[in-house]
């Protein structure tokens, strides 16, 4: 049994040997690195995703725009925008992909991912990252060098927070006494996914992480991972990852390779899916940014033909 069997996002998303799917924002396809992010579009969009049983709506967090990294996601800060997608819909999870906490304050962290968890009614799905833009690292004075180890303190602090009563917490850049965080999640806990290595071992990602969030590979190198992952597991503890794709409207395509991911019909798509979910994938994410097509056809299409074939657990 885990131990977020009861948190609402947590189970809609995962369940052992079962994979449900998900969305990036932006829900567009676009070229360059800033999207337009139409609030109407976006939103029903995410309503649509919401009622067709996808399982979660993911939102990035990229603190600045790096002109040489490119890409800036969803644009808007992820806890306001999740603040207006939990108003928005009602049974999806709202996952982040992942926080940067080695450039937030952790009791920030701590609070604005309660808050989230509590307006949604225990829907965030929480996964945290050390970040990889050296130009972040320089604007908020933080060393690099130290970011491993800045991310585990980063986790405890916050899981100290959720969890205790006016606790004592000392760490690089925190001394909390004689005050507490509010509000607190209803489990006392949020399910945090550890995105990526994050410059852990995978046995400390099994230990610590209630989930790993990874990248699309190849598939003997996935079930590679996700086999050692699983030998440090006591209990089950989900896989996802992203994927890019571009949906052809001819359900026959082959895959032909994008960056990360691939453009393809539904059929390969599929069954390319179905081998995911029997190496130990519970969770795929799509990014939709390479799109060629009109994205509401691309996600009417999912909803319709792909979706009913791994569900939202409900």
């Amino acid at each position: 049994m885990n131990t977020f069997e009861q948190h609402q996002g947590f189970r809609t998303m995962f369940q052992e040997n079962k994979l449900t799917l998900g969305l990036f924002f932006p829900i567009e396809g676009y070229k360059g690195s800033v999207p337009e992010m139409d609030l109407v579009k976006q939103m029903a969009l995410a309503k649509q995703a919401d009622e067709a049983h996808f399982a979660s709506l993911f939102v990035r967090d990229i603190p600045l725009f790096d002109p040489e990294f490119g890409d800036v996601g969803q644009i808007y800060d992820p806890w306001v925008y999740l603040g207006y997608l939990a108003a928005q819909t009602k049974r999806i999870a709202l996952a982040t992909g992942s926080i940067v906490t080695t450039v937030r304050h952790p009791l920030h962290v701590a609070k604005a991912a309660a808050s989230i968890d509590k307006l949604s009614h225990n829907r965030l799905v929480l996964g945290i990252a050390t970040g990889d833009r050296p130009i972040e690292f320089n604007a908020f004075s933080v060393n690099k060098a130290e970011r491993s180890e800045l991310f585990r303190e980063s986790l405890r602090v916050i899981r100290r927070a959720w969890a205790e009563e006016f606790p004592t917490i000392q760490a690089s850049n925190v001394n909390l006494t004689d005050a507490d965080v509010l509000p607190k999640p209803s489990s006392m806990d949020i399910p945090t996914l550890i995105t990526g290595h994050s410059g852990q071992t995978r046995e400390w990602i099994a230990k610590n992480g209630d989930g790993w969030l990874f990248y699309p590979r190849d598939l003997f190198i996935q079930e590679l991972l996700i086999k050692e992952y699983r030998t440090h597991t006591k209990e089950f503890k989900p896989f996802a990852q992203s994927l890019f794709i571009d949906l052809s409207e001819n359900p026959n395509e082959p895959p032909t390779g994008i960056p990360l991911g691939f453009r393809t019909g539904r059929n390969f798509l599929i069954n390319h899916l179905h081998e995911l979910r029997a190496i130990g994938v519970n969770h795929v994410a799509f990014t939709l940014k390479l799109a060629t097509r009109p994205v509401e056809e691309i996600v009417q299409e999912l909803a319709e033909e792909v979706v009913p074939h791994f569900p939202a657990h409900r």
